[in-house]
């Protein structure tokens, strides 16, 4: 943290943040999945409703052409949102219905990594996922939809690092988190455990160090060994990412409220 650095309160009052994402200018856009909103909260501290039925949209992220990821979990599918126009992704991985895509990645080339656990929701009328593993998945441009891997309990919080080599995946039911190297068709290999702790959301510094989520901010260095943990004065912490428009800011949703802390480490634009 910056020296003298505290948390400060953005907004709150609403029923669950998630899904922090910055674009190349710094603002961040974050959901309210209960309330079925993302906001948009931009460099000149003003906050205010970007979308209204959103797909229960919980995870997100901006990729290089600035346009809007979207994990909308209401029908299970992925979205692209530009200009406030939505385009679907993803619904189904060979001919069956997702459990629910939580959250993402996108690569540096554009690929777009998601988890798909499963998380029973009230607004769904099946009371049982079609599949009975919960995976981590790979879709490319045109359609295609890759599962990586089916060995988790509850896949939840993912994040890659700035070259796009290395990829982080949090077991949040099983509490571990693993680094997978990124192969160049996408593919991924050695996978390993990098801690024992899961997350709901993640994110990566520029030094590569790995910030998890739940009782606040547990920092790991690439080593991952724990070097820092930041409390947040609430029940549960569920994500971040780096923001401002020197990446130099912590954009953190936490439960009905979000936050924002002053780094002297940078995330990237």
């Amino acid at each position: 943290m910056a020296e003298n650095a505290e948390l400060e309160l953005v907004g709150e009052g609403f029923a669950f943040t998630e899904g922090p994402a910055a674009d190349r200018d710094g603002n961040v856009y974050f959901t309210d999945q209960p309330n079925d909103r993302i906001w948009l909260y931009k460099t000149d501290g003003t906050l205010g409703v970007y979308l209204e039925h959103t797909g229960r949209s919980n995870g997100l992220y901006v990729d290089k052409n600035d346009d809007l990821i979207a994990c909308a979990d209401e029908n299970n599918q992925l979205w692209r949102i530009k200009n406030g126009m939505v385009e679907k992704l993803v619904e189904h991985y060979q001919d069956t219905l997702l459990n629910g895509p939580n959250d993402l990645w996108v690569a540096p080339n554009g690929f777009i990594y998601f988890t798909d656990p499963y998380y029973q929701r009230n607004y769904w009328s099946r009371k049982a996922p079609d599949m009975q593993v919960k995976a981590l998945y790979l879709y490319k441009d045109g359609g295609e939809v890759i599962r990586l891997d089916d060995e988790f309990k509850q896949p939840n919080g993912i994040i890659g690092t700035l070259d796009g080599k290395y990829l982080y995946v949090a077991d949040i039911g099983d509490n571990k988190t693993y680094r997978y190297k990124v192969k160049k068709d996408g593919s991924l290999g050695n996978r390993v455990l990098f801690v024992a702790q899961g997350s709901d959301g993640m994110t990566i510094d520029a030094q590569g160090n790995v910030y998890l989520t739940g009782d606040g901010i547990t920092v790991y260095n690439k080593k991952g060994e724990k070097i820092a943990h930041i409390p947040v004065p609430v029940k549960w912490t569920a994500n971040l990412c780096f923001a401002g428009k020197e990446r130099d800011v912590l954009f953190i949703t936490a439960s009905d409220k979000v936050f924002t802390l002053k780094m002297n480490v940078k995330g990237t634009k």
